[in-house]
């Protein structure tokens, strides 16, 4: 493929600016990947600033900023981390001024993204014969639950009762090691849409609200970047790659994550999903 370039440094070095996804490109099932503290450093070396771009609803900014520092990335500040789960609780306490915020994750995640003022309330707890003071939905974790009766619960209160629906993390799978995947909240999400023919509020890649809020954040800091100054670097089509291709940006794949060398050309075709360069990872 045409796309593929030998290096990560080759092309960064003629952007002003870079996204970065996490997981696959940064970290992976076994903790940081080698190499990636050194591509943090030349990226400041050369002045080229970067935001972490994650569909991560489970952490805030501070608690993502603490588990790269454990993993051995120590100098990753919080503002240089955009979070899916950010977006989700800027909608909730801007758009839902009352009732309760059933959730379908972990209480973490919960204390988190539901800090709106608002009371909350577990899939778990849910009384399906009263649901007067339930006033939005969230889809926040693949954890926390129990599968094979809160997903139930989730559907039939969908169906009786229609309410916002938020989506804090679009991804549908993630990789549990190298050639297995584990099912993620999107996908569960996902397959809700599907069984009530409802769509859902979506927050993360490939949704433009992460684009967005990251490139107005970077023009804040006082520089000003063009969309044509930027690259978008992640290790999955349909979420980082559409997603940069759908803001108008300039798209890496890289094959350290969901994405690997010998599928690589396939998924390419069979999505139409075309990133503009490709790499094994972003070390070298």
């Amino acid at each position: 493929m045409n796309m593929r370039v030998p290096s990560f440094r080759s092309i960064v070095k003629n952007y002003k600016a870079v996204f970065l996804d996490s997981y696959g490109v940064l970290k992976n099932h076994k903790g940081l990947i080698e190499g990636v503290a050194e591509t943090i450093a030349f990226l400041r070396d050369e002045g080229i600033t970067f935001r972490v771009l994650t569909n991560d609803a489970s952490r805030s900014q501070h608690q993502q900023a603490v588990v790269f520092d454990q993993l051995g990335l120590k100098d990753l500040n919080e503002d240089e981390i955009i979070t899916s789960g950010m977006l989700a609780k800027q909608f909730l306490m801007h758009k839902i001024k009352d009732g309760k915020i059933a959730y379908l994750g972990t209480e973490n995640s919960a204390e988190y993204i539901l800090q709106s003022g608002l009371q909350h309330i577990a899939v778990r707890d849910i009384d399906l014969d009263d649901l007067d003071d339930i006033s939005a939905f969230v889809f926040l974790d693949d954890e926390g639950f129990d599968w094979n009766t809160d997903i139930d619960t989730t559907v039939n209160f969908l169906r009786k009762k229609t309410v916002p629906v938020i989506v804090a993390n679009s991804d549908k799978y993630y990789p549990v090691s190298k050639n297995d995947v584990s099912v993620a909240t999107g996908g569960i999400a996902k397959l809700c849409e599907s069984m009530l023919n409802k769509k859902f509020i979506h927050f993360g890649k490939p949704d433009t609200q992460m684009f967005t809020y990251a490139f107005e954040h970077l023009n804040s800091s006082g520089t000003i970047y063009g969309k044509e100054e930027i690259l978008m670097v992640g290790d999955t089509l349909s979420t980082d790659i559409l997603g940069g291709n759908k803001f108008g940006l300039k798209t890496m794949l890289v094959l350290s994550g969901n994405t690997r060398g010998e599928n690589a050309e396939l998924w390419i075709n069979s999505s139409g999903i075309i990133p503009d360069y490709i790499c094994d990872s972003i070390l070298g």
